[in-house]
C-alpha cells in the first residue's frame, strides 16, 4: 500500500470517529464552535473547519496529513474535566515523551534555532504571522513567544540568541495540562508545525 493510501486510510477513519462526538460537550470543554454538523478551530492563527466529510482550510482546501491529525485527535481526546496543571514544562518533562524527544529537538527547537541565528526580529515578526506574541514569564530569554496552538494548548517559545560562545537555541515549553488535550505524538507534531509555519 502506497503512503498516501495509508494516510488516506487515518484520515478517513479519524473522520468517522469525530462524527460520532458529543458536538455540544466538545464546544464547552475545548471552547470552539460548533454548528450544523461542523466544527472550527483555530490552529495558530488560522481556522480550519472538521466535520464526517472532511477537515479543511477557510479557503475549502485540505490542509497537509499532519494538521488535519492534530486537529481530530484534538477532539477525539477532548478531556471529561478542566485539568489542572497551567505550569510550563519542556516536551521531554511529559511522562510518555521519551519515544519522541529526539525527533522533537531535531525536527522543531533545532530548526527554529538554525534558521532565526541573529536574527531576532524576523523571528518576532515571524511569529505575529501566526498571532504570536512576545511576554515576560521572568524567564531569562533574548526573546518568549506565546502561541495558541489550540484553544486552551499554548506554547511558548523561549530564543537566545547566538553569541562568541555559544550557538542560537530555542526551548519550546507546554503547560503541563497539555498532555490531556493530545497525545505525545500530536504534541510533537504541534512543534513541527510551529517550525514550519515559521519559515
Amino acid at each position: 500500500m502506497a503512503e498516501s493510501d495509508i494516510f488516506d486510510k487515518i484520515y478517513r477513519t479519524y473522520l468517522a470517529d469525530v462524527s460520532s462526538i458529543d458536538l455540544e460537550k466538545a464546544k464547552k470543554r475545548l471552547g470552539i464552535d460548533a454548528a450544523e454538523g461542523k466544527i472550527r478551530i483555530p490552529f495558530f492563527g488560522s481556522v480550519y473547519h472538521v466535520s464526517s466529510e472532511g477537515v479543511t482550510d477557510e479557503q475549502g482546501h485540505r490542509p497537509p496529513h499532519l494538521v488535519s491529525v492534530i486537529l481530530c485527535k484534538y477532539l477525539l481526546l477532548c478531556p471529561q474535566d478542566d485539568p489542572a496543571g497551567s505550569d510550563w514544562v519542556t516536551y521531554k518533562d511529559f511522562k510518555d515523551a521519551a519515544p519522541f524527544v529526539i525527533g522533537f529537538r531535531t525536527n522543531a527547537e533545532d530548526p527554529i534555532a538554525r534558521l532565526f541565528a541573529g536574527r531576532l526580529r524576523e523571528l518576532e515578526d515571524a511569529a505575529r504571522n501566526l498571532a504570536g506574541h512576545p511576554v515576560d514569564i521572568g524567564v531569562a530569554s533574548d526573546l518568549a513567544l506565546r502561541f495558541d496552538a489550540l484553544p486552551k494548548v499554548p506554547l511558548l517559545l523561549l530564543f537566545n540568541d547566538r553569541d562568541e560562545d555559544f550557538p542560537a537555541q530555542c526551548t519550546l515549553l507546554f503547560e503541563r495540562r497539555a498532555e490531556r488535550y493530545l497525545d505525545m505524538e500530536c504534541l510533537a507534531m504541534i512543534g513541527w508545525a510551529l517550525a514550519d509555519r515559521l519559515k
